[in-house]
């Protein structure tokens, strides 16, 4: 629809018709139309007239914004500029990996876009406990946040948004090494509705179980079999689970999350088939699953897996990055999942091109992300790089 819809306005503007369809709709209509196109369509929008950039910035069609695709060009004036624009109309920001944005002008974005509820800060290196702070002050309506590799990040500012967001129900902060068990104490206390809380490469940080009242928790933090087990045991209700990265659990909490908690969708690490044979058997509701970097697993635990009723009623997405032992056998084997709706292939070097061609013919809506090297370098483009994407300069 959205495609569709972004011909049918630049078609317009090729036969010169913008004026005469200024004209002939509505304004409330054209900002319907102008609402269902992307980022760079809305700032080209902008630039045929000064009725179209009006229509194409007005905060209404400003309420989702993703710009990792303009990281490297993304700096905090843009971000207070976006804000300005939006307001309130803002709900869902991502700035992940835009290292330009700083603590300034995410004060800025919080005191003018209050309603925000979703915000992607994942590898804003440059944030500190100030940005949370800020947060905490304004942005009461916070539901989901990630902080991953934003390594400034300390206790007090698990502390800030227990205090200010209690409507947070996810938060990533993998590889924020300074923070503590303390700080996820201070956390949970204030955010009782917690659903999900990442905590990959947080060495300081060890668990030994989870609140009960929880109905999902995610960890990745350093922790064995029981510790693990503990968790399952104390949140029937659990609904997903990433322990990647911890080395020193094993194929024996799989009895534990069979008996305890049937809603699962869980992530482990250093599993082998015989997890996937167990995984297909005791969890039918089984919906995401990330074995990446599981290097022992093979054709035949996708096999076995595949072949689960998780598979063929439910499993929504399947993580394979960094699996060596995999091959197009195992995209085979997933062709009767009819409910898969993404797999990620990272790194798996006996995945080819035709395996993938292969299982889009049966399962046409997939989204494959795969990564294949190029056969030779791309060629140079002479003259220097333009400091500002057009989009950039827009907003």
């Amino acid at each position: 629809m959205a495609k569709l819809l972004t011909c049918f306005c630049l078609q317009m503007f090729s036969n010169n018709d913008e004026a005469v369809i200024n004209k002939k709709l509505p304004k409330e209509l054209l900002l319907r139309i102008f609402s269902f196109l992307d980022v760079v369509t809305l700032c080209r929008c902008a630039q045929v007239s000064r009725a179209w950039n009006v229509l194409a910035l007005d905060g209404s069609n400003w309420q989702r914004i993703d710009l990792f695709d303009f990281q490297r060009d993304i700096e905090g004036r843009v971000v207070e500029n976006i804000s300005k624009r939006c307001g309130g109309f803002l709900r869902k920001l991502s700035l992940r990996g835009c290292l330009g944005v700083g603590d300034n002008a995410l004060r800025t974005f919080a005191q003018n876009c209050r309603n925000i509820e979703v915000l992607n800060l994942n590898g804003c290196t440059k944030i500190t406990d100030a940005t949370c702070t800020s947060l905490s002050k304004f942005c009461s309506k916070l539901r989901h946040l990630d902080l991953a590799s934003c390594t400034s990040i300390t206790n007090m500012s698990l502390k800030a948004l227990s205090e200010g967001c209690p409507l947070l129900e996810q938060l990533n902060i993998s590889w924020c090494d300074q923070v503590t068990k303390d700080g996820i104490q201070a956390l949970v206390r204030g955010c009782g509705g917690l659903k999900a809380l990442f905590l990959k490469g947080c060495t300081q940080v060890r668990l030994r179980g989870a609140p009960a009242s929880h109905s999902g928790w995610f960890t990745s933090a350093q922790i064995t079999d029981d510790g693990l087990i503990t968790i399952c045991r104390g949140c029937h209700k659990l609904q997903s689970l990433c322990a990647s990265g911890c080395c020193n659990i094993t194929d024996a909490i799989l009895n534990a999350l069979g008996q305890n908690c049937p809603r699962l969708s869980f992530s482990l690490f250093q599993i082998t088939d015989s997890t996937l044979i167990q995984l297909s058997i005791h969890c039918p509701r089984l919906q995401v699953l990330s074995l990446s970097h599981c290097e022992l697993i093979t054709d035949d635990g996708i096999r076995h897996l595949g072949n689960g009723a998780c598979a063929h009623d439910r499993l929504e997405v399947i993580e394979l990055d960094n699996c060596p032992l995999i091959t197009d056998a195992s995209l085979e084997h997933l062709k009767s999942c009819h409910s898969l709706e993404r797999i990620e292939l990272y790194d798996c070097q006996q995945i080819t091109r035709a395996g993938i061609k292969r299982l889009r013919t049966h399962l046409p809506n997939i989204k494959v992300h795969a990564y294949f090297a190029p056969v030779t370098p791309p060629p140079s483009v002479g003259g220097s790089r333009q400091r500002f994407c057009r989009c950039c300069i827009i907003l």
